[in-house]
């Protein structure tokens, strides 16, 4: 596929979520569907597309003022709670875990949201600490610009083993150690973005910037968002 044909980039945003109850830190993933238009058969963290309804969507706490201030470098205005809302509805939707607080809907509740509503919960990006940024490379069938967000699974609401409201978009969801995770059949990038979270839990500062693989044009690049 030619970089002229290359499907348009959507902003996507994914979940981290770390459960550190056990041995060892565990993240959550599950697996593609083999016949996937994209990265078919491939472990990965939840997440998705951000939805046009997701711009509008109330919370019961709002992202960091330093989340804020990085997902803004070059992002269009309002995009950040956007992003956080669309982490969080994709989680919700391909695991049934809910990262939210107790609250009522101040209006219409968007379609896409109806079921996490009914929970009677108000989504909560507080839990969400921005910590990755990747542009999907041209010659993809879809192409994303996806943020990266890791958040603690002390902030669920209800048991974090409970599957049972999950959609079939992921199989197998389970809770990986840190140190199993990354013999799995990953993404390249899902590689990268496990050791930088496994940096980052071992306390590696965050004043660096948050690392940003850009591959919007035909020459990558990598730098970083501060």
């Amino acid at each position: 596929m030619s970089e002229a044909a290359s499907p348009p980039i959507r902003d996507a945003a994914t979940v981290l979520l770390v459960r550190r109850d056990g041995n060892e830190p565990a993240v959550l993933m599950g697996q593609r569907g083999a016949g996937a238009a994209f990265m078919p058969s491939k472990y990965v963290f939840p997440g998705g597309a951000v939805d046009a309804a997701d711009a509008s969507v109330p919370f019961a706490s709002e992202l960091a003022p330093g989340c804020l201030a990085r997902i803004a470098d070059f992002a269009a205005p309002g995009l950040g709670p956007a992003l956080a809302a669309g982490a969080i509805r994709e989680l919700w939707e391909e695991t049934g875990l809910i990262l939210g607080a107790p609250g009522a809907w101040p209006g219409p509740v968007p379609e896409g949201w109806r079921d996490f509503a009914a929970t009677g919960h108000l989504p909560a990006a507080a839990a969400l600490s921005f910590v990755f940024r990747a542009i999907t490379p041209p010659g993809r069938p879809r192409r994303f610009d996806a943020r990266f967000f890791l958040a603690d699974a002390a902030a669920i609401a209800g048991d974090p083993d409970d599957f049972a409201r999950a959609s079939d978009e992921l199989s197998h969801l389970h809770w990986v150690p840190l140190g199993a995770a990354r013999r799995l059949n990953l993404p390249f990038i899902t590689e990268v973005v496990l050791g930088e979270v496994a940096a980052h839990l071992k306390g590696a500062p965050v004043e660096d910037g948050v690392p940003f693989f850009d591959n919007s044009g035909s020459v990558p690049a990598f730098r970083r968002l501060v």
